[in-house]
């Protein structure tokens, strides 16, 4: 573990910096007349600006193979947030950034989706909820790459769906990013096929600190988000969660380029990150399970097998959400479901299929103030 400074910040690794105010060294032949300018300057950077100086502060921490984590687990936070501040940070690959070309194989790897973080969040107590609203992503290089494992996808054997016959080869393909183009190619190993498509980065793991102590792995989704795979941890849409523990304690990993629904082989194209986020504290608003919001829609989370458990926590919880935000009552918000509701299958690999079930603002009623 790196030395600490007076605050616990780890050198090297973290700073806040507050927009358009820097700090003026004191020069002892300054003018009267210049003394004025710089006062008026700063008079107008506080009027017109005010919330880019006091709610703007951010904090840059970067992850590299040597202080990610692969529990979402109360641990000692790499930085301190207040409520409002944006993180700058990078996230690795769900396999540490190890896979570079062909050749290379899965024995190289260490631990699945190393996550970045813990990010503690102060205000953050049990029984509220951690807002995080996804500003910028993109893709960290010009490589994203997905795979077979053996005992891991959809229609392959693993612990949980035993078969008798062997389970697939362990294979590795590689896709180049181009980012002018924002798109990446697939390039067929057993033909000359190829494809490009379209980007959308996002997070295959965000979440928080589980409750009552405990640790869960890196590859499990759960009541505390986790390896969710939900495209819609993407940008302009905002993520809530649960706090568990003081401070929420915030992680983020496992970037993804692109997904289709299900990541039914078991990978996604994985990618790097750069992210930005804000991460803001809703005090005594209390959620049981992670929920998106953008301006088109609401959504809700449900992780857990059998998959139609995953659907009716999903649909359980935008139930809720409606009653308490839009003052339907939960028969009528049900009722309006079963017409105009959706449900997108993020994926049905890891220990927990992932359900996010949502519902267009426009079918809503003006949300209570």
């Amino acid at each position: 573990m790196q030395g600490r400074d007076g605050n616990g910040r780890q050198p090297g690794l973290y700073f806040h910096s507050s927009h358009l105010i820097m700090r003026q060294s004191t020069v002892a032949s300054v003018t009267f007349k210049e003394a004025c300018l710089r006062s008026a300057i700063a008079a107008l950077v506080l009027f017109v600006c005010p919330l880019a100086v006091f709610g703007q502060n951010t904090v840059h921490y970067t992850a590299t193979t040597a202080n990610v984590k692969y529990l979402f687990a109360t641990a000692e936070p790499v930085a301190h947030l207040k409520s409002g501040d944006i993180l700058d940070t990078n996230t690795l690959d769900c396999f540490g950034n190890v896979l570079k070309k062909p050749g290379d194989t899965l024995s190289l790897v260490k631990g699945d989706n190393p996550l970045t973080g813990p990010f503690f969040v102060e205000s953050a107590e049990p029984g509220d909820t951690l807002a995080v609203k996804i500003l910028d992503l993109q893709v960290d290089g010009d490589s994203g790459v997905g795979a077979f494992a053996p005992g891991f996808g959809a229609l392959n054997e693993t612990s949980y769906t035993p078969m008798l016959h062997p389970p697939l080869p362990e294979r590795i393909w590689f896709y180049h990013i181009d980012h002018a183009a924002n798109t990446a190619t697939f390039k067929a190993l057993d033909s000359d096929f190829s494809v490009k498509i379209p980007l959308h980065p996002f997070f295959g793991c965000i979440g928080v600190a589980p409750a009552a102590g405990e640790a869960r792995s890196s590859v499990v989704p759960a009541e505390f988000g986790g390896n969710m795979d939900s495209p819609e941890a993407s940008v302009g849409n905002t993520v809530y969660f649960p706090v568990n523990v003081k401070g929420g304690l915030f992680y983020i990993g496992d970037g993804h380029g692109a997904m289709g629904d299900g990541e039914v082989a078991g990978t996604a194209i994985e990618v790097p990150l750069k992210a930005r986020v804000q991460l803001s504290v809703i005090k005594g608003r209390t959620i049981a399970w992670p929920q998106f919001e953008n301006d088109d829609a609401i959504m809700t989370v449900g992780a857990y097998r059998p998959l139609d458990d995953a659907l009716r926590i999903a649909f359980t919880e935008l139930v809720h959400w409606i009653h308490q935000d839009y003052a339907l009552s939960e028969q009528d918000a049900y009722e309006l479901l079963s017409q105009v509701g959706r449900i997108h299958l993020n994926e049905m690999v890891d220990p927990n299929y992932v359900i996010v079930a949502s519902i267009a603002k426009k079918y809503l009623p003006p949300k209570k103030k």
